[in-house]
């Protein structure tokens, strides 16, 4: 321990082997060791004492909707980053719409990269796009750094971000297993949407009915096909139907190369709970029943869901209308994810531990962030410290993303972000967030 720099202990340390008392040591913006709680630092070295609260891995999140530049009213790097941080979270993936130009090929990438270097104060990473007509620019994508590409099966809401067919499904997922990329899916049948009824007014049962379970569970099997024909990755987005995981766990144990995520809006939120013209709720696929929600948990603890991510998705107040069919649909939750799953967590018998995994480990694993997601040695000394029994009230305008709306406002939620730690830099001390220092991340080269 002779040239570490920084020591950060607790009880309670959130590791790969387990929770327990232990001394973290930092080197060069590294975790060195993971040593004896009671182990002396070294004489000039930091040394945080965090006693019974709980140091976890910085969170991971692989599904943030930025919208900069062209929709910086919407969000932004600037805010965005910092409701991360203040949330726990060290790493963002951003999702490849809803900004303008969308990064659908590489000069729109160096275009991203070029806003956010200065605005970032965690680390960020970038998604591309697989839209009709930009097959030749994938491979260009991925020589540039994208961690894989998104791309919808029904219409995204903006325009320029355009769905694919079928052929052209195949065709991407066809050139993207060319260089053995990962493809992430929204996934919602079209045809199964046209028919549903349309969605207007303020209703939230009518919006429910407009975004059937079968128009999931159809597109994700279509999906599944298709990766086992093309031996490719794939990746399903923001899976809010149970109905499909009997198929995703069977295509899991044929040896599909499949992952999916969910997210804290359908883990946490039930469609019995919202109002009429609440539509802070809207998102697409959208929030179901609380029978659905405790299969979602089911998923997850079986090992059928791999993930928690934010699917973050602002915008200005006045697109949240009180019509479900007019509204923007999407749910802004990047500061509140982890207090949200954890108070659901805790209450269905999981950990600390588990939460870590959904939220960290496995985030960082599906972008291949070897670095990110885990407290071990030659990690990122990227940490979160919680205090998890402790409560506060969720009061939107006390939110550091841009437009002060949120599905969780007036919620009591379990678990206060004390301090958050990027490459052993604390950028968050609990009442204000330091100047931006995050990196910009580019998927890494395997052999």
């Amino acid at each position: 321990m002779s040239e570490t720099e920084l020591v950060l202990r607790s009880r309670r340390v959130v590791t790969p082997q387990g929770t327990r008392a232990a001394s973290v040591a930092v080197k060069d913006g590294r975790i060195a060791a993971v040593l004896p709680y009671d182990t002396q630092a070294p004489a000039g070295a930091r040394a945080w004492d965090f006693g019974d609260e709980v140091l976890l891995p910085g969170l991971v999140d692989t599904h943030v909707h930025v919208n900069d530049p062209g929709r910086t009213e919407w969000e932004g790097f600037w805010t965005a980053t910092r409701a991360a941080a203040a949330g726990g979270i060290t790493t963002l993936v951003d999702m490849p719409l809803n900004s303008l130009p969308p990064t659908t090929t590489a000069a729109h990438l160096d275009t991203k990269r070029a806003v956010a270097r200065s605005k970032a104060h965690i680390d960020v990473g970038f998604w591309g796009g697989a839209v009709p007509g930009n097959v030749k620019d994938l491979r260009p994508l991925h020589d540039a750094g994208v961690f894989g590409f998104k791309c919808f099966l029904s219409p995204s809401g903006v325009d320029e971000f355009a769905e694919v067919d079928q052929e052209q499904l195949a065709a991407a997922l066809g050139e993207i297993a060319g260089f053995d990329g990962l493809l992430i899916v929204h996934a919602e049948d079209p045809g199964h949407l046209d028919a549903a009824p349309e969605p207007h007014g303020p209703k939230y049962a009518d919006f429910l009915a407009s975004r059937p379970r079968i128009s999931e569970n159809d597109a994700i099997a279509g999906l599944i096909v298709l990766a086992q024909r093309l031996d490719a990755r794939v990746h399903v987005l923001h899976l809010s139907s149970s109905d499909a995981l009997p198929l995703i766990a069977a295509a899991k144990r044929e040896g599909v190369r499949i992952t999916v995520e969910t997210c804290p809006h359908f883990l946490t939120l039930t469609a019995e709970e919202i109002p009429d013209g609440a539509t802070e709720f809207k998102c697409c696929p959208p929030i179901r029943e609380a029978a659905n929600q405790d299969a979602l948990w089911e998923g997850l603890a079986d090992g059928t869901i791999d993930c928690i991510v934010s699917d973050h998705s602002p915008s200005t107040a006045d697109l949240k209308t009180a019509d479900f069919g007019a509204a923007w649909g999407g749910i802004s939750s990047l500061q509140l994810g982890l207090p949200a799953i954890w108070t659901e967590a805790r209450e269905r018998g999981h950990t600390l531990d588990d939460v870590v995994r959904w939220m960290a480990t496995a985030p960082a694993a599906l972008a291949g962030l070897d670095q990110k997601g885990a407290i071990e040695p030659g990690r990122d000394a990227d940490f979160t410290v919680l205090a998890p029994e402790e409560t506060f009230t969720v009061d939107p305008q006390a939110l550091q993303h841009r437009n002060k709306i949120t599905a969780y406002a007036g919620k009591t939620l379990y678990g206060i972000v004390r301090s958050t730690w990027l490459r052993g830099r604390r950028i968050n001390d609990g009442t204000t967030l330091a100047e931006p220092t995050g990196e910009l991340l580019e998927r890494p080269h395997r052999a």
